[in-house]
């Protein structure tokens, strides 16, 4: 594990702790799709609504989408808008699928700041489902790289 892989880590550890951590969230009359706890409970597994709806955070290299390189679409696993183009996808090393843009109209931010850490979260903009954060050490053409959390993705093949 690198130096960056195990900061990360140690953060993905403390993101679980959703008490303890304060997100500016938007109201839900902010989105498109809005569903009740108990709606989004039946249709998402544990670890999706654990991210999505409840701010969490997949441990370090879980998810199968890091290694995922055909061409196609990054969607909302929450309510299935695309979100991220598979020509954007690079990787980070950070253990997560990371990309350097969204698609046009696709995702928002908040501010997040966790036990001192300022950082942008990302959700969807459709449903507002919790996607991860960006943050601005990533590649050109942008220099942003949006890390997230795969089991909030779902893969579209081309």
């Amino acid at each position: 594990m690198n130096r960056r892989q195990s900061l990360y880590a140690g953060a993905s550890f403390l993101g679980v702790f959703a008490g303890l951590r304060t997100v500016g969230h938007a109201s839900a009359e902010d989105f498109e799709i809005v569903k009740s706890d108990a709606e989004w409970r039946r249709q998402l597994g544990p670890a999706e609504y654990t991210i999505l709806r409840d701010h969490g955070t997949e441990r370090i290299g879980s998810s199968p989408l890091n290694g995922e390189k055909r061409p196609g679409r990054f969607a909302c696993a929450g309510c299935d808008l695309p979100l991220f183009s598979s020509e954007t996808k690079f990787e980070s090393g950070t253990g997560w699928p990371s990309f350097w843009a969204p698609l046009p109209d696709a995702v928002g931010t908040t501010s997040d700041t966790m036990f001192g850490m300022s950082r942008t979260e990302v959700h969807c903009r459709r449903c507002g489902g919790h996607l991860g954060h960006v943050f601005s050490d990533g590649p050109p053409p942008t220099g942003q790289r949006y890390c997230m959390n795969g089991a909030a993705l779902r893969f579209l093949p081309a």
